[in-house]
């Protein structure tokens, strides 16, 4: 197996010799998100296993070539989790690239993301390199947890090989409520509940043909689950039936993101108390307020750049109308300190510019 590993490092050595591009990619379930990929295929599907897990310690780590799934159903034997509930978007979805990626799903605004779940990994960089970060974290000169900073790269600094994670014990009781109530009602009765001692873990509004509905998941003790069913009210939902409307969102599957048709998907991440938005239609919520998706014209790019950026947050081009190439950048663009320090490092990770080129933005 360890030949595997020898053999990328060798291929990276080599592509940073010719400054060769390099894509890299596990499953390809996100190939959509982000510009789109560059260059010569490093594929990290072989390189698979889960190498430790310590239940009792809740950690565990895998090769970056691992399929998500895989990890989830070994933790799911010892009733154990990853509480953030990364999206697969498709069955190929991977350990290195749910990383790179750094998507959380439903419970992200309760349990929190990714990176708040990575204990250390290791990672090969431009240079061929393979170093280790994690334990007693190992920052570089800039002072950054290496670790973490991996966690949304999109692959632009290296190649993640192994990775350590915190687990968490699945909750033992949860419970899915249903209200019916208008965006301001729902982001309203959101932010009042956050301030009580309630166990959120995930919400979702939405409005389909007209029916505007909040659906809110409890999840924890079960006495605290129980009282806060009795305290706040609304339509309690078959827990079999809940569970699979929360998978549906968390992959996109669910009939509202299936009804794009032709139009962009795009994410806005806005703070929770944000109020209800201009925007060309009533947005799919969820965070407690604090993510919402809007499906959009290519011509509405500005306007909800614009919207986002008048409550603090900013606007992400998701996925673009299939078949058609994305007129804007996918990111927002960057302020000129952040973009220095995108640059820097950039250099010190991948010196020749060879790993996921333009991924994140069109130049870097």
């Amino acid at each position: 197996m360890e030949t595997i590993l020898d053999s990328m490092i060798e291929r990276i050595r080599a592509a940073a010799g010719s400054a060769t591009p390099l894509r890299l990619r596990g499953g390809g379930s996100k190939d959509f998100h982000g510009e789109p990929p560059q260059g010569e295929l490093l594929d990290t599907t072989p390189w698979t296993g889960v190498t430790s897990y310590e239940p009792t310690e809740l950690v565990v780590s895998a090769r970056a070539g691992t399929p998500l799934a895989e990890l989830e159903a070994v933790l799911a034997e010892c009733g154990q989790c990853l509480p953030f509930e990364p999206p697969h978007f498709g069955g190929g979805a991977t350990v290195g690239g749910m990383v790179a990626a750094g998507l959380s799903g439903p419970a992200r605004a309760s349990a929190g993301a990714v990176r708040d779940f990575v204990l250390g990994l290791t990672l090969v960089n431009g240079r061929g390199e393979l170093l280790t970060f994690g334990g007693q974290v190992m920052k570089n000169v800039a002072g950054y947890d290496v670790s973490r900073l991996m966690a949304g790269a999109l692959g632009t600094l290296g190649l993640i090989a192994e990775v350590s994670l915190k687990v968490l014990a699945v909750a033992p009781a949860q419970a899915t409520l249903k209200f019916e109530l208008g965006q301001a009602d729902a982001l309203r009765r959101l932010n009042d509940w956050g301030g009580r001692p309630v166990p959120l873990n995930a919400s979702c509004w939405l409005d389909e043909a007209g029916l505007k509905t909040l659906y809110l998941r409890l999840r924890g003790a079960a006495a605290a689950v129980e009282g806060a069913c009795k305290t706040l009210g609304g339509e309690r939902q078959d827990e079999s039936q809940a569970a699979r409307h929360w998978d549906l969102y968390r992959n996109q599957q669910s009939p509202w993101f299936e009804a794009r048709e032709q139009r962009d998907l795009w994410r806005l991440s806005v703070p929770q108390t944000a109020p209800v938005m201009d925007l060309p239609e009533p947005p799919l919520i969820e965070w407690h307020g604090g993510q919402r998706w809007v499906r959009a014209e290519a011509a509405d790019a500005q306007r909800l750049r614009e919207a986002a950026g008048r409550v603090g947050g900013h606007a992400t081009l998701f996925a673009a109308a299939s078949g058609r190439r994305a007129a804007v950048s996918r990111f927002t663009p960057l302020s000129a300190p952040l973009e220095r320090i995108h640059r820097e490092l950039k250099r010190e990770f991948d010196p020749a510019g060879i790993f996921n080129r333009g991924r994140l933005y069109p130049d870097l």
